[in-house]
C-alpha cells in the first residue's frame, strides 16, 4: 500500500511531498533510497529502519525516525519484509523550518532526530504509530504547522536565488553563469553552496536533472523521451546518472518503485 497525502498550504515550500507506505514483501529484499535534490525524512513503523550507504557497509544503522541530507549515491535498505512507515521530502527551507538547522549538516548524512534540534520527538512517533492512517497525517501535519510558525533562520535571500535558479532550469546553468548572477566569484558560490546545501552547485544541478527525470518517469514517460525533457544529451546519459546516483538501470528502477510498470518495450533503458 502506498498512500500519497497531499502537502498542506502551510507547508508548501517547506515539504515537497508526505507518502505513507506499508508493504510485506520478500524478507530478503532490498530498496534503492535514490538521491534527490530534497532532504529525507523517514519516520518508520513495525522496526527501525536498517540502512547504509552502498558503497560503505560500514555506514550500516537502524533508525526509527532518520534525517538525511542531499547525497550523490544510493542508499540500500534492507527491508526484512516490511517497509510500514511515512516519508517526507524537505526543501532547504524545510529542513531549517522543521529540523532546526540547514539541510548541510546533514548531507550524506543518516542521522536520527535526536541529533537534530527539532525533528519528530518520541512521544509523537509513539502516537503516530498506534494512529491509523487518516489520523496519522492529521497529527504530523499539526506537528509540522507549529513548527513552520516558529520563528527560525532562513536560507539567505542569494543562495535561495542561487537554488531557485537551478531548479527552474533543472540544472542546466554553469557555475560561473550561476556565480555571475548573483555578483559572487565561482570559488565563493562553490564554498556557500557547499556550507548551506551540504554539496556543490555542480553536484545539485545533477541532482535537479535528476530529480526532474524521476518526476517524468513516474508519470509513465517513455525514458527517451524522460532523457530529453530531463535535459540529458541522450538516453545512454540518462542511464549512466541511474547507474551512478540509483545503483541500477532506470527500468531496475521503476520495476522496483511501480512493479505493475512494464518496460518490455524500451530495451534501451536496459542498458
Amino acid at each position: 500500500m502506498d498512500i500519497a497525502h497531499p502537502v498542506h498550504r502551510g507547508l508548501r515550500g517547506l515539504v515537497n511531498r508526505m507518502q505513507g507506505y506499508d508493504f510485506r514483501l520478500d524478507p530478503h529484499a532490498v530498496h534503492h533510497g535514490v538521491p534527490s535534490p530534497a532532504a529525507t525524512v523517514i519516520i518508520s513503523f513495525d522496526e527501525p529502519l536498517d540502512v547504509g550507504w552502498q558503497d560503505d557497509p560500514t555506514s550500516r544503522v537502524q533508525r526509527w525516525l532518520l534525517a538525511s541530507g542531499m547525497h550523490t549515491r544510493p542508499a540500500i535498505i534492507h527491508t526484512h519484509g516490511t517497509q510500514h512507515g511515512i516519508q517526507l521530502d524537505l526543501t532547504p527551507a524545510g529542513c531549517r523550518a522543521l529540523l532546526g538547522l540547514p539541510i548541510g549538516p546533514i548531507a550524506r548524512g543518516l542521522a536520527d532526530h535526536t541529533d537534530v534540534p527539532l525533528g519528530i520527538p518520541e512521544h509523537l512517533h509513539a502516537r503516530l504509530a498506534d494512529a491509523p492512517w487518516p489520523t496519522r497525517f492529521g497529527l504530523l501535519e499539526d506537528h509540522l504547522l507549529r513548527l513552520a510558525t516558529r520563528d527560525r533562520t532562513r536560507v539567505p535571500d542569494d543562495l535561495a536565488q542561487a537554488w531557485r535558479v537551478l531548479a527552474t532550469t533543472r540544472g542546466r546553468v554553469g557555475v560561473a553563469d550561476l556565480a555571475r548572477g548573483i555578483g559572487w566569484s565561482r570559488r565563493h558560490l562553490v564554498n556557500r553552496f557547499t556550507a548551506e546545501f551540504g554539496l556543490p552547485p555542480r553536484d545539485l544541478g545533477r541532482l535537479h536533472r535528476f530529480g526532474a527525470a524521476q518526476r517524468y518517469a513516474r508519470q509513465g514517460v517513455p525514458w527517451a523521451e524522460v532523457a530529453a525533457r530531463a535535459g540529458y544529451a541522450d538516453q545512454a546519459h540518462l542511464s549512466r546518472e541511474f547507474r551512478e546516483f540509483a545503483g541500477q538501470t532506470p527500468t531496475a528502477w521503476r520495476a522496483e518503485a511501480f512493479p505493475i510498470v512494464q518496460d518490455a518495450e524500451d530495451p534501451a533503458a536496459q542498458r
